[in-house]
């Protein structure tokens, strides 16, 4: 069982405990466009979704531009970053930083990526900070469940991880 704290705090995570080697479940978010958004829109490519509780805040925004950085230089990988902002807001946080080159869901809806990743914080209904990598075939990887929501995650592991994934 992982064990997540949110400011020194321990925090419940609702949801499945995902191992490397499952088949990555599918999931349903929403684009920014308001437009249903699963896993199987990302067939044959490599993903790494970034969960983050929420873009408007300083660790979140500097995983989420690290991120946008690396994307050009990673082929056949589709980076991902997954909050539960609401979907105007990660468009409006995208367009006054720049944030093009990834794609940006939130997971606001029915908390759905949330509870099949284990990554739904049941005191706060935010997504614990969180790298998955997931292969051409749907299986996972890599994944980091970050154990203090507010740290950084390992960012060149998630980015080698993603590089060596088929």
């Amino acid at each position: 069982m992982v064990k997540v704290t949110f400011k020194d705090s321990p925090v419940t995570l609702l949801g499945t405990e995902i191992q490397v080697g499952n088949d990555a479940p599918n999931f349903t978010v929403v684009a920014n466009d308001l437009s249903d958004r699963s896993l199987d829109d990302y067939k044959g490519k490599v993903k790494l979704i970034s969960i983050v509780p929420s873009l408007d805040t300083g660790v979140c925004a500097q995983q989420t531009k690290r991120f946008n950085e690396e994307a050009d230089k990673l082929d056949n990988v589709q980076l991902i970053t997954i909050s539960m902002d609401l979907p105007f807001a990660q468009t409006r946080w995208c367009s006054a930083e720049g944030v093009k080159n990834i794609d940006i869901l939130s997971d606001h809806r029915d908390a759905d990526f949330g509870k099949k990743y284990g990554v739904l914080i049941k005191e706060l209904r935010l997504l614990a900070r969180s790298i998955f990598v997931i292969d051409s075939n749907d299986k996972v990887t890599y994944l980091e469940y970050v154990s203090e929501v507010t740290n950084h995650p390992d960012y060149d592991k998630a980015l080698e991880a993603a590089k060596n994934a088929q």
